[in-house]
């Protein structure tokens, strides 16, 4: 996550009743962490979760729980909280709030400064399955959609009550990714991206085989900053231990053969292609079905290698291929490598880097090349510099309005 995501932002974050309020205090650290303010606004059942000092200690700003609140030189909260908020977020939105929202009741502070607002309003339902599931609840939520309201969420999974089921608040973390995916300019609206990200992993016997250093962050963060520049993506991943980006689809793979399956399943409808995995070249010919003993005296086992499908070069000559772009690790003369890599793959992009140089960093340097030349990127953090890779591929895609 870069430092500064929602920087300038102002959020007023709005909060009703509900056990889901615990996870609004990490909700309100990562938006200020973030470079957002954050004005707090508490219905009175909110109170009875948790209290307004906490809030106020975390967000750094006094909250307001009653429309009758004189602290405002006019006296009138319900309007000068809201008019200089970037967007409102409800969260977390019990199914009463919701009901007022769906049908313009104003009865306290909060559904006042709903109804009186002139910016975007994004909320986060959090309620039992059987309040979730209720053809009341459904309809407010539709209704709200019509109206332009965003819904994140909720989420399926174990309950406060004990039950299990649709319902709960989504985790803080995927709130914040909603929000700052919301803030995003939509530059691949309507464009559907599929990504290759980690290293894979080639089997010698049960317990042993050959991989590389690649973390899969590149990848993972290019997903990221796809979705939030409106695309719908797949992500096909290596081994990796990271968490699936909010919004993104996740297929897990293991070795490079079930990732060219994975990718040319997916390929036939993607309009951009991004091969970030590092794919090993080779795999052993004939991987022992058991664990391979080393005993005394015995020869060192010989391994024969068999080539790996070259999957970007694969999707490259498909008819009517995506734009694809590829990722060149090297670990020297990257201009020669980089752009001879370009040529040899047929891609329109090449994004090279010092490989070994950056393997598991959270940070990353890189060249782009293609057929006008090279392109130096300074170093940033992953996320940063994935916001910038997405913002090029975008300025190069051809626009679809344009064919017939």
């Amino acid at each position: 996550m870069a430092t500064a995501e929602l920087a300038g932002k102002h959020l007023l974050l709005g909060m009703t009743g509900g056990i889901a309020s615990y996870k609004i205090a990490e909700l309100t650290r990562l938006m200020t962490k973030a470079g957002a303010t954050v004005q707090v606004a508490m219905t009175e059942a909110a109170t009875q979760f948790i209290t307004p000092v906490t809030m106020q200690a975390l967000s750094g700003r006094p909250v307001f729980t009653s429309q009758w609140d004189a602290r405002i030189d006019n006296n009138m909260p319900h309007i000068d909280l809201s008019r200089a908020a970037h967007a409102i977020v409800i969260a977390p939105a019990s199914a009463d709030f919701l009901a007022k929202l769906a049908h313009g009741r104003a009865d306290d502070l909060l559904s006042i400064l709903c109804l009186a607002r002139e910016c975007p309003l994004l909320v986060v339902p959090a309620m039992n399955r059987q309040m979730w599931a209720h053809p009341a609840t459904q309809r407010n939520v539709a209704q709200l959609r019509a109206d332009g309201v965003v819904i994140l969420g909720p989420d399926a999974g174990s309950q406060a009550c004990g039950e299990v089921g649709e319902g709960r608040m989504i985790e803080p973390e995927d709130a914040f990714e909603a929000l700052v995916s919301f803030f995003r300019p939509k530059l691949l609206a309507g464009r559907r991206v599929l990504v290759t990200a980690g290293p894979t992993f080639e089997p010698i016997d049960p317990v042993r085989g050959i991989t590389n250093r690649s973390s899969g962050k590149m990848g993972f963060a290019l997903a990221r900053a796809a979705q939030q520049a409106g695309a719908e993506v797949r992500l096909i991943a290596g081994p990796v231990a990271l968490s699936t980006p909010w919004g993104v689809e996740r297929e897990d793979v293991e070795t490079a053969q079930q990732m060219h399956d994975a990718v040319m399943q997916s390929v036939a409808d993607s309009d951009v292609f991004i091969a970030v995995a590092a794919v090993a070249d080779w795999r052993v010919t004939q991987a022992s079905e058991h664990k391979i003993k080393k005993t005394a005296g015995q020869a060192v086992p010989t391994l024969s290698f068999v080539e790996n499908p070259d999957i970007l070069a694969t999707v490259a000559k498909l008819p009517n291929a995506p734009y694809c772009v590829g990722f060149a690790a090297e670990s020297g003369d990257l201009a020669t490598n980089g752009e001879q890599k370009r040529l040899k793959k047929n891609v329109p992009l090449i994004v090279g880097n010092l490989g070994p140089a950056t393997f598991g960093r959270d940070d990353n340097e890189v060249v782009l090349f293609d057929a006008t030349g090279a392109t130096h990127l300074p170093r940033a953090d992953k996320d940063t510099l994935a916001s910038v890779l997405i913002a090029e591929i975008a300025r190069r895609l051809p626009d679809t309005s344009l064919i017939s």
